[in-house]
């Protein structure tokens, strides 16, 4: 249920409402004054400002021999030099991304392409990495690590213990799922040695997902899956010798099953490894250097906290590696700062009442660090800068003038940027800029001149903000009916998430938009509404996003109801007997709580792959949220929409896919038992063999949004009264 909103899982849904940074990556050189892409099958340098083009690697290169097609370009990556391409060819899913294929290494210099790995199976390498000396490249196949020369010879396995449940260099379902690890391993800076994880899930236990419609007798579809309460894998570092193929284990303190390891690199220019390790309950947080050589760990920082620590994204080194930058929330808001080496200084770089939102640059030349926040507006996101030394004031670098949610891909000289921009009135526009200046490189191009072009929607998403009666303030958008009266009354419909992976209430293009249902919303004559209740991941500060913490299916369900409450009362235009409420995921299992814990309120519920059991969810996710299991279960029982099903009084749409390896189809059967044994009447759509992203199959898609649409019209109908 990580980042739901930029997953599969819904992106029936939020295909335009979220702009995702990461999937905006420029594949920058080396000094910053270009990029590399794909483009008509080659792969051609860009310069800038002047957006002159040169084929790299061309289609003649891209063909191998013997063939009269070129290989498609999936991705690629430059050697140091510059003088080699590893090209990713021929992807396929490993659960919810295409991480193993083909790789081809294509020597600029001898125009030679050369098929690294080709003495195994098809699609089967993973994250093949050019070693930083240009001579070698490694790979993960079958759960075992690899390396091989650049001319394709010397083929060595560097592990020769890895099974379907022992895997070197990469990761089980939940790491991948909960931590966002996918590539397991990183090439030492000399190129001698490779680190690497070594994730062993022989004790998880299997979920069996079960196929019944694909041959007369039904097969079983086992997936690890460490389920609440349940040990996680034994996780460790190695780190491998390339020459002689022996591994050395970091001796990292504290129970490997009980300790997480998401986050590891190499310390730049040296035989160092920098780790974090989080504690089950992921509240104690601890950054380890450790000798590649000894093996011995040191303590370089550690925090605890009262709700969870996340992940770091990676760290910066400074000052000839003397220091490291961390993101922390220790004195409520997410801040970024400057750890020495020695561990014995600490320094807050961006200080004042606002949360950092991510990192975008750090320019130590010029002694700043450039990054997204939004301190008076939590719907919306800007660029902002300040000292790195941590002396210098907050400054906005986006113009004041363009109200909405803004990325920026910077070039690592800051000297030039890509900046996208859009909102609920704007669709997403983009220039290139000359970032010294924050000038478009053509008039034309521009976002300012793009913006004059486009037509402004003649009914617009308005924001506002509802204060309910404990005293919580939320954001959220409100689409309005076309031709809107306020003498009449509507029915209104709530979309909502809840939990701690994503926000709905943003300030983004697709806001106020409903993907599932089949025709226009406002047209037909529904208000529209989204709001983020405490917990959602918003800036406004840590006490607002954890206080969630052991407390998901509650507070989040109260805030929730009481803002609906609000609005109800206070908007005489909406129709307190017709609404309703739907989610996916997380969004699915509030809306079940809404359903059973405020009948009064919510008249009509669609609840599509939604956890109706937080014990049946994996154990990072729902034991980072809401601690583990030990002694008392009370808390999760306490935020399960199965405890209180006996309450329903509405109109309740359940839909879930029976192969949904994420959210199992477990929980629906689960809540369907409870809902029978206490006379419920309600309406099931499962969907065979589906994940949680109800999108495999002809014709799926468009039979989710019709049973969606029909039902929503049925039982809350639509128009004026």
């Amino acid at each position: 249920m990580k980042n739901i909103l930029l997953k599969l899982s819904i992106i029936c849904l939020a295909i335009c409402s979220l702009i995702d940074a990461k999937a905006q990556t420029i594949n920058w050189a080396k000094d910053g004054n270009s990029y590399y892409q794909i483009s008509s099958g080659e792969i051609v340098s860009v310069s800038l400002p002047k957006n002159e083009r040169k084929v790299v690697i061309s289609r003649a290169l891209l063909t191998p021999s013997g063939t009269d097609n070129s290989i498609a370009v999936r991705s690629f990556q430059l050697s140091a030099d510059g003088n080699k391409a590893l090209i990713y060819t021929n992807s396929k899913k490993v659960w919810r991304y295409d991480t193993r294929g083909d790789y081809w290494l294509a020597d600029l210099t001898t125009n030679k392409l050369t098929q690294i790995g080709k003495d195994k199976p098809a699609s089967s390498l993973m994250f093949a990495k050019i070693s930083p000396d240009g001579s070698k490249v490694a790979y993960v196949s079958k759960h075992n690590l690899y390396v091989e020369n650049v001319d394709g010879t010397g083929s060595k396995a560097l592990t020769t213990d890895g099974t379907d449940r022992l895997i070197n260099g990469t990761f089980d379902w939940v790491y991948e799922e909960e931590f966002d690890c996918r590539d397991g391993f990183r090439w030492s800076p000399d190129s001698k040695t490779i680190a690497y994880w070594q994730i062993d899930a022989t004790k998880i236990k299997n979920f069996l997902m079960i196929n019944n419609t694909d041959s007369i007798y039904p097969y079983t579809i086992p997936v690890e899956y460490p389920k609440v309460g349940e040990n996680p894998s034994v996780c460790k570092v190695g780190v491998v010798d390339v020459a002689s193929a022996k591994t050395n284990w970091l001796n990292v303190p504290g129970d490997n099953i009980q300790h997480y390891i998401p986050r590891m690199q190499w310390i730049p220019n040296s035989n160092e490894i920098i780790l974090q390790q989080l504690n089950r309950e992921q509240n104690e947080n601890k950054i380890f250097v450790c000798d590649a050589v000894t093996g011995n760990a040191k303590v370089l920082y550690s925090e605890k906290a009262k709700a969870w620590i996340d992940a770091e994204d990676e760290w910066k080194w400074l000052a000839d590696n003397k220091e490291f930058t961390i993101l922390s929330e220790k004195d409520g808001w997410n801040h970024l700062y400057r750890i020495s080496r020695d561990g014995k200084k600490e320094t807050l770089v961006t200080k004042g009442n606002y949360d950092v939102i991510d990192i975008k640059l750090i320019d130590e030349k010029n002694n700043l660090v450039y990054f997204m926040a939004s301190p008076t507006n939590a719907t919306q996101k800007y660029l902002y800068k300040t000292k790195l030394d941590g002396k210098g004031k907050l400054e906005m670098v986006t113009p004041s003038i363009l109200p909405g949610t803004h990325s920026y891909e910077i070039s690592p000289n800051a000297a030039f940027a890509r900046h996208t921009y859009n909102s609920s009135v704007v669709r997403p526009i983009t220039e290139w800029m000359n970032f010294t200046t924050g000038n478009p490189f053509t008039m034309d191009g521009s976002i300012t001149t793009q913006l004059s072009k486009q037509e402004a929607p003649k009914n617009k998403v308005e924001f506002f903000k509802v204060t309910t009666e404990d005293g919580i303030e939320m954001d959220g958008w409100m689409k309005k009916p076309d031709n809107f009266n306020p003498d009449k009354k509507y029915p209104v419909v709530f979309y909502v998430y809840g939990e701690p992976a994503s926000q709905t209430a943003a300030d983004t293009y697709g806001a106020g938009r409903n993907f599932l249902y089949a025709g226009d919303m406002a047209k037909d004559g529904y208000i529209y509404i989204s709001m983020d209740n405490r917990g959602a991941p918003v800036p406004k500060g840590s006490t607002w996003r954890k206080s969630i913490y052991k407390n998901i299916g509650v507070i989040n369900i109260r805030d929730q109801a009481m803002a609906a409450k609000k609005l109800l009362a206070t908007n005489a235009f909406m129709d307190k007997d017709r609404v309703a409420v739907w989610g996916w995921s997380g969004g699915g299992s509030s809306t079940l709580n809404l359903m059973f814990q405020y009948p009064e309120i919510y008249k009509t519920g669609i609840a599509i792959a939604a956890v109706g059991n937080q014990l049946t969810y994996d154990n990072i996710y729902q034991e980072r949220y809401m601690g583990t299991p030990f002694p008392s279960k009370e808390a999760y029982i306490k935020g399960s929409p199965v405890t209180y099903a006996k309450n329903l009084k509405g109109n309740l749409l359940y839909i879930h896919g029976t192969g949904d390896d994420n959210v199992h189809y477990q929980n629906a059967e689960m809540l369907i038992n409870e809902l029978i044994k206490n006379k419920k009447v309600f309406q099931l759509m499962s969907y065979p063999n589906r994940t949680h992203s109800i999108s495999e199959g002809e014709g799926t898609s468009e039979h989710l949004s019709l049973t969606y649409t029909k039902f929503l019209k049925d039982n809350c109908p639509p128009g004026a009264k």
